[in-house]
This record gives structure tokens, sequence and C-alpha cells, in this order.
């Protein structure tokens, strides 16, 4: 039962991962559908599809110009020439201006698509008790900032430039199809004194030749989405492990630690490099394939042509523009060839976030067979238990009181031995660990204040930390706010109380602790539940703070969750906690991961690098 303290390692989860393709695609649509932004992106793609229309029109146009210009050439005609210089000029003006609109809409359209997905995905992330419930549920709740931001980002990113690229393809080949087909009704074929002509010949040539190239370029590019995502999940461990280190640089510094954590850091950036290589030779692949083709490509067109012009059927102007057309057709076909990359890259970054959105849409149905504890109002102004008992996967924890009533004003003491469960039988109460049995009664209105073992404190002014979650300049004077300090004991902070800074690495651990109360005195809330907060202060110290709320907190029922010998007499009565070993255990369940569906060698090497880790953590 050594977990029952609430640090279980792996809580019951909702396995995630097992999503087809076209139910991610299906759910990100209707986050969508939606998002307050899409009105704007629907118009930004308008104006993209308007402009892109324009641009092959365009370009139409000048693939038009090259007869007369390459003729003009053939015969010489100097005149004709410089003419068709100035037409070019107009064109490619005209051009111009749309290539610059278009990388306008394009970097707007990449703006609101991630201010759309990065919204959605914190407002779904910061739904009440969500995020907490969402870290407990293995693999798919490390790192979550990796997800919001860095894979947000790229998704977004490369769906702006996928989707325009595969737009703009599209278009071109609509556009310039029908002028190779036209072209192509010329080419007549003189074999051994026949002639015969093949209708659309260069269309079908093309279609043909980007038809092998795609197939050649996805049997090689295909591993690319398993390796990126491999990537991204290892990357996600490097940097989660620099922070860690960050945060706790004086610990590491005292204990003479950083040999260790070099090498820790040395073992994350092994596997990072490992995954990259393996994407670097699949690069290396299929970069065979595209580079190979691309070559290809520079004589193709004039070769499939060429036969007709020695032939003498059309003139050098008509073959410099069926040329042209068939470039522009290959390129369009070729589409998939050349983003086959990016293709998989976007395919891996969609799973990563699918995958994360998909647990916190599902993340309240975790256990949902499972025995839950119900909270009711109660009755009149108290707090009541009945038959309470909280459920994990190490066990079963309960009060051995049947029934508790609290009223306001009492001071309750919550103990049991090492490992009897707690900061999970905190949780409970705080609706954070639903999982059990029996019935809690909370008053109406729930003005029911939570501290936890190690206090919360947002970025921002000493003041706003006092006024959290209220609005400090209008709640308490500075007056009121000077004098919580002094009583608590941190009177040296009282002329900085409009000093804005990381105050979790301004004061220690204990500092922090007498904020919370010093807080907690100012707000004077009805019920105030405490997590082994008080445990860790030395004898003088917890007696100031039962000063304090004795006379600032007076009304205020203290339920505390800790040691059995901190009372000192503030306590009028003790509740005690006990493992139950014939209660009911959470059934442990299969977490899915950020790396669900990828292929059996893949899983194999993650394994052995999570292995490496174990053996020298």
């Amino acid at each position: 039962m050594g977990r029952m303290n609430g640090k279980t390692d792996e809580q019951s989860a909702v396995t995630v991962g097992d999503e087809s393709f076209r139910d991610q695609l299906v759910m990100m649509w209707r986050a969508f559908m939606a998002s307050p932004v899409r009105n704007t992106i629907l118009w930004l793609m308008v104006g993209i599809f308007a402009v892109i229309v324009a641009t092959a029109l365009g370009q139409v146009l000048l693939n038009r110009w090259n007869r007369p210009f390459y003729d003009a050439i053939e015969r010489r005609d100097l005149q004709a020439f410089f003419h068709q210089l100035v037409v070019f000029a107009e064109i490619a003006g005209v051009l111009l201006v749309f290539n610059i609109t278009q990388t306008w809409l394009n970097q707007m359209l990449r703006i609101k698509l991630r201010e759309g997905l990065t919204r959605d995905l914190i407002g779904e992330w910061m739904r009440p008790r969500r995020a907490f419930r969402l870290a407990k549920a293995g693999a798919i709740g490390v790192n979550p900032d990796q997800r919001l931001h860095e894979d947000a980002h790229h998704l977004t990113d490369l769906s702006t430039d996928l989707g325009v690229g595969l737009l703009q393809a599209t278009i071109l080949l609509v556009s310039f199809v029908g002028v190779l087909w036209s072209l192509s009704t010329g080419f007549v074929f003189h074999v051994s004194g026949r002639s015969f002509e093949i209708p659309g010949y260069m269309v079908w040539a093309a279609v043909l030749y980007a038809g092998i190239a795609s197939f050649l370029s996805w049997l090689a590019g295909r591993p690319l989405i398993n390796l990126n995502s491999e990537r991204y999940a290892r990357e996600a461990e490097l940097r989660f492990s620099l922070m860690r280190v960050n945060e706790h640089i004086d610990a590491i510094s005292l204990a003479a630690g950083e040999g260790e954590e070099r090498r820790r850091l040395e073992l994350d950036l092994a596997t990072v490099l490992a995954a990259t290589k393996r994407i670097a030779l699949a690069t290396v692949r299929l970069t065979w394939v595209t580079a190979g083709y691309g070559w290809i490509t520079v004589v193709v067109p004039i070769v499939i042509a060429s036969p007709v012009y020695f032939a003498g059927d059309i003139s050098f102007g008509g073959l410099m523009m069926a040329a042209a057309a068939f470039t522009q057709v290959h390129a369009s076909l070729r589409w998939f060839i050349d983003n086959i990359g990016g293709i998989a890259d976007w395919r891996a970054t969609l799973l990563r976030v699918a995958s994360f959105r998909s647990a916190m849409l599902r993340i309240d149905d975790i256990h949902d067979v499972e025995r839950r504890i119900d909270f009711v109002e109660a009755e009149g102004d108290r707090i009541t238990m009945d038959d309470l008992e909280v459920s994990s996967p190490d066990g079963c924890t309960r009060l051995s009181q049947k029934h508790v009533e609290i009223a306001p004003g009492e001071r309750v003491l919550v103990t049991g031995l090492p490992g009897a469960g707690k900061t999970l039988f905190f949780r409970a109460l705080a609706g954070l660990w639903p999982w059990g049995g029996g019935r809690v009664g909370l008053p109406k209105g729930r003005n029911v204040t939570f501290i936890p073992r190690t206090p919360y404190f947002s970025p921002g002014s000493l003041r706003d930390l006092l006024s959290y979650p209220a609005d400090g300049a209008k709640t308490f004077s500075d007056a009121e706010l000077v004098e919580a300090l002094t009583k608590i004991g941190l009177g040296k902070l009282a002329s900085r109380l409009d000093t804005a800074a990381r105050w979790e690495r301004e004061l220690n651990d204990e500092e922090l602790r007498l904020l919370a109360f010093a807080r907690l005195a100012l707000h004077r809330p009805r019920w105030a539940v405490v997590d082994e907060a008080l445990d860790t202060l030395d004898a003088d110290t917890r007696a100031r703070v039962f000063t304090v709320l004795r006379e600032g907190a007076a009304d205020t029922a203290i339920i505390n969750i800790g040691r059995a010998d901190i009372g000192g007499g503030f306590f009028s009565r003790t509740l005690q906690l006990e493992i139950d070993p014939k209660g009911h255990a959470l059934k442990k369940v299969k977490v899915g991961g950020a790396l669900k569906g990828k292929p059996a060698a893949t899983e194999r090497r993650a394994a052995r690098a999570d292995a490496r880790r174990a053996r020298h953590p």
C-alpha cells in the first residue's frame, strides 16, 4: 500500500489512440466548426481560392505566350521578340501582385488556425478538474505543454502549407489539362510509313509518369509517419527533463548531483538523436526517389514531345509550349511526391494533437463502470460524510467513523498511518478523485477552500497572490494585506505588495505555505480543507499559524489531513483513516499514449529506451 498517498504511478485511464484517421478528422472538423474564429478562417480560405484561380488563369496566359515568343526567336524577328518581352512583363507583374496577396493570406490563415486550435485545446484542458485527471491518465497526460504549444503550432503550419499547396496544384491541374489535351491533338506519330494519333497523348504521359513517381514515393516515405511520431514523443521527454533540472537546480547543486543529472539528460538526448537518425535515413531513401524524378523531369517533357517535333508536325514554339504545359500538369500531379515528407509529418502531428484532444473529451468517462463517491447538497450549514471510502488501483482507504458531521468553526484533524491514503482522501473531498463509495454532503454554495501540500501561486504581484482568485484591487486594502503578512510572520514582504515575481522561486517552501495561510485568513472561507501543509512547519511557526487562524478565521471550519502529533490543542476532534483490505480497488487498465498505433519495431525501440532509463534512474 506504499502508493495509497495519492501518488499512484498509473491511474486507470481511458484508452486513447485507437481512433481511425477518419474519426480524428471528424473530431477536428467539429472543433473547427465550433470555433469562434471559424468565419474569419472561411473568408481567408475563400480569398486564397480566388487568388489561386486568378493566378492559374495568369499562368495559362503565360503558357500561351511561349508559342509567339519562341517562334519569334526561331524566325529571328527582333521586333516581335521585344513585343513579347513587354507582354511577359505585364503578365508577370500581375502574377507578382497575386503572389504577394496569397502570401499575406497564407500567413493570416496560419495565425487564425493556430489561434482557433490552441484556444480550443486550452479551453478543453482547463475545464474543472480535467487537467488533473488527464495528468493521472498515463502516457497521454505527459507533457501537455508540448501538445498545446509545439504540436498545435506545427499542425496549423503544416495544414496551411499542405492545404494551400494541394488546392493550388488541383486548380493548376484543371487549368492546364485542357491546354495540354488540346496541344496533343496535333501530335501525329509516323511509324513504318503509317501515321496515327493518340488523343490526349501528353496528358496520359504526364499521368503515367507522375503516378509511378507517387507510388514509389509513398513506399519510400510511409515509415516517416511513425518515425516522426516517435521523435516528437522523445523530444517532449527531453524538454521535460531539462525543465525538471532547471526547476530543481538548487537541490541538485546542494547534493552535488550535476554529474548524475547530466548522465540522465544524455540518456534522453540519446533517444532523441536515435529517433532523429532513423528519420534522417528514411529521408535519404525518400530523396533517392524524389530527387531522381526531379532531375529526370528536366528533359522528360521535351523527350515525350520530340517525335512529333522531329517529324515536322509542330514548330519550336509549339514544342516549348507543350513542354511548359506538360511541366505544369506534371508539377500538379507530383504534389504528392514533393510533399510526402510533409504529409508524414502532418499525419504524425495530427495523431498527437487529435489523441490528446480525444483523451480530454473522454477523460471524464474513466472508470465509468466503477463506483463513485456520491456528492450531494447537505441539509443545513455543515459538511457530512457517510460510509466514505476512496478506491485506487492499489486498494481502498476509508474513514473509521461511519457518519461524520462538521459544523462551521470546528477544527478537525484527519490522520492515519503512513500509506493510508491521506493525500488521496484530500483529493477525494475536493472532487478530483471521485472513485470510491459512500456520500459526501457539501453545504449549499460550497464556499470551500482547499490547500494542497504544495500551494499554488499564479504569476503576478504579491497583492494578486494574496487575493487570488479574487481581484485584489477591489477586495482587500493595503492595510489588510500588510496585517495578514505581518501576523503570519512574513512582514519582510509588506513593502513588496506590487512586486511581480515568480514567488515559488523567491520564497522557500515554508514561506509559501505561510503565504497560503495568510491568504486563507484574508478570505475567511466558510470551510477549509488542508493537506499536510501544517506537517512540515516547526512547532513555533505552527503555533503562530494556529493563532492567526483562531483570530482571523474563527468561523471557518478547518479540516486538516496530516500527522496526529501536530494538534497542540488546536483541533477539537480527530478522525481516523484506515486501509480496508476487503474494500473495492480500481481495476488497472492499460493506458493508451502518444505513440499508440506504432508498429511493433517502433514499440520495441521505445520499450528498450524506457528500460535503459529504468536501469539508470
